[in-house]
């Protein structure tokens, strides 16, 4: 009998073994969030409906969401359910990892990877993108002449994180991902507790270059302004 599960059709597991079973559900999850049924940030189903749909007992979905969460690629929320936090093991255990840095070991390793993801965006980037690319670039805009200090800095992630998919690389959107929280935090730490004309970063640069497919002035752009705001 196949049960509905993230939109997908699928066949209750049974094997022998509990820990056999735990190892079936952990893969079928993770196989809801590689295929993106399950995205990052997305509310999994609940307890209940992971029981019904995979045909196991509570206390094997439990361990396999405790697994997961371990990991950092679930995060459980008291009283609201539980949350895709990460695409794999992978970027949760470079999350973990990288919050032990110095910034300017954060932001260095953001340069590397950033500037080959404007590598490939500039030749790769499709329509659909470079509109999410403006959109996300028209709200870092409209967010620094409000004052609005967060939601600069979220639209300054967002694009960052708009430019990286655009790349077309699924690896390297998987590493990127990990670098989300931390990319939040050194574009907070660079910016301070309020918008100045002296510690505006200038995406426009890179964004032209995106729209007219120059893969070197993207390298050149972004490799100066990660350049730029490096700390002393």
């Amino acid at each position: 009998m196949t049960r509905r599960l993230g939109g997908v059709w699928t066949v209750p597991l049974a094997s022998p073994s509990r820990t056999g079973l735990v190892d079936q559900v952990i893969a079928s999850m993770q196989q809801m969030i590689s295929t993106h049924e399950w995205p990052i940030g997305a509310r999994i189903p609940t307890e209940p409906e992971l029981v019904a749909a995979l045909g196991v007992g509570r206390n094997t979905v439990r361990e396999a969401v405790r697994a997961l969460a371990h990991s950092g690629v679930l995060e459980a929320r008291q009283g609201d359910g539980t949350y895709v936090r990460a695409p794999s093991e992978l970027p949760a255990m470079m999350r973990r990892r990288l919050a032990m840095a110095e910034l300017r070991s954060v932001i260095e390793v953001r340069r590397a990877y950033e500037t080959e993801a404007a590598r490939l965006a500039a030749s790769r980037r499709t329509a659909k993108d470079m509109k999410a690319l403006e959109r996300t670039c028209a709200a870092r805009d409209t967010a620094w002449r409000a004052g609005d200090v967060q939601g600069f800095v979220d639209a300054d992630v967002a694009f960052h994180l708009t430019v990286v998919e655009a790349a077309k690389n699924p690896l390297l959107s998987e590493l990127y991902v990990a670098f989300a929280d931390l990319t939040r935090d050194s574009v907070a730490a660079v910016i301070g507790p309020e918008l100045r004309d002296d510690n505006y970063v200038d995406h426009s640069r890179l964004l032209e270059a995106l729209r007219a497919e120059d893969v070197d002035a993207a390298m050149q752009a972004t490799d100066c302004f990660l350049g730029e705001i490096l700390p002393d």
